[in-house]
């Protein structure tokens, strides 16, 4: 592990050499290139140097205690002995989830599909509801939210949304957010106090670059036609809506929000390239189903995942049996504790599988 770790830190004193190249700096693509590798390698490399001065320290307290008479020095020494100690178990453990295999897509944007699942109206308006729950939790990070296809209903819902989400590491951090989500509360159509149960699908897709998913245009079928709006209301007369098919998989994707029929050709294509990696993705998966499956799941999004319970303020992950008795905090995007719940019982298993 140590000729890993110095390696590594070799690595990231080479990258900060880089940086500060004048050459490297007038190019900037290079220049993102090695400033994405440098941030990543950051927190491995400042626990190994921690480490290094922690392991310097039991040194230096222990030829101390060898060479020492001075009662008091010998205390202090036996003190930050036992301190140093404490600390190198937690920077070995701390090590070795860091240079646990990362996840390819986990620096990538992502692209979310809220869909309505069972339950009607309410299941619309609570597909909206986890549409401001995440986007909140996105604004809480400094990210940025574009909505690239949505279909609305009359009372505030949506049966569909479609919408990425920019900023570092947002993929790592919602990634377990693919699965069926499900409500239990007193709708705002229910007249006589009862508590429906109702659900939404989510849907978490690494965005794909065209390098990541290369797509032949002789195997798309384009349609444009008019957009509408909720109740099938016309939005515009000109024929701006898209409607793209890629022929070999069958997949379809349309896109109506834009009044430019290119922008809705370009998220059509933008939202296409993500299902077809994802396709790709579930394809491999599928075939080391039982070798990679975790605790977490498998992001199969037929999978029960979550309940957000509204008369007993309480949301459960069912993965990992975890409860809050704060959803109305979690509801204004303060999902942090669940998402770092679910990290750490994956990092718990990619240990666990790599012993």
């Amino acid at each position: 592990m140590l000729e890993k770790l110095q390696s590594l830190e070799d690595k990231y004193e080479e990258l900060s050499r880089l940086l500060s190249d004048p050459e490297i700096i007038a190019d900037q693509a290079e220049f993102q290139k090695h400033a994405k590798a440098h941030a990543a390698l950051t927190d491995i490399v400042s626990a190994f140097r921690e480490y290094k001065d922690t392991l310097k320290s039991i040194e230096g307290a222990k030829e101390i205690l060898e060479e020492e008479s001075d009662q008091e020095l010998r205390e202090l020494a036996e003190m930050e002995l036992e301190e140093a100690t404490a600390r190198k178990g937690e920077l070995e453990q701390e090590l070795k989830v860091l240079l646990l295999p990362k996840d390819p897509n986990d620096d990538k944007n992502v692209i979310m599909e809220i869909r309505a699942g069972t339950g009607g109206e309410e299941a619309a308006l609570f597909a909206g509801d986890l549409f401001r729950m995440y986007s909140r939790f996105v604004e809480g990070k400094n990210w940025s939210v574009d909505v690239l296809s949505q279909n609305a209903t009359d009372i505030g819902g949506f049966k569909e949304i479609i919408f990425q989400v920019s900023g570092q590491g947002a993929y790592s951090q919602l990634k377990f957010e693919s699965g069926v989500h499900r409500v239990q509360r007193v709708p705002a159509t229910e007249t006589q106090g009862r508590v429906h149960t109702s659900a939404a699908t989510v849907a978490v897709l690494p965005e794909a670059e065209e390098v990541d998913v290369a797509i032949d245009p002789n195997e798309l079928r384009i349609d444009v036609f008019c957009s509408s709006g909720p109740g099938g209301q016309s939005v515009n007369t000109t024929q701006s809506a898209v409607r793209v098919t890629h022929i070999p998989t069958g997949i379809v994707v349309s896109c109506q929000d834009e009044k430019s029929q290119h922008k809705n050709k370009d998220k059509a294509l933008k939202i296409l390239r993500a299902r077809l990696m994802d396709k790709a993705v579930a394809e491999q998966q599928g075939e080391l189903a039982e070798a990679r499956k975790t605790m977490v799941g498998s992001g199969d999004r037929s999978e029960r995942i979550r309940t957000y319970n509204f008369p007993q303020n309480r949301v459960t992950d069912h993965r990992i049996n975890f409860t809050l008795h704060k959803l109305d905090m979690v509801m204004q995007g303060e999902l942090g504790e669940i998402i770092e719940a679910l990290v750490t019982t994956e990092q718990a298993e990619k240990l666990k599988n790599e012993v």
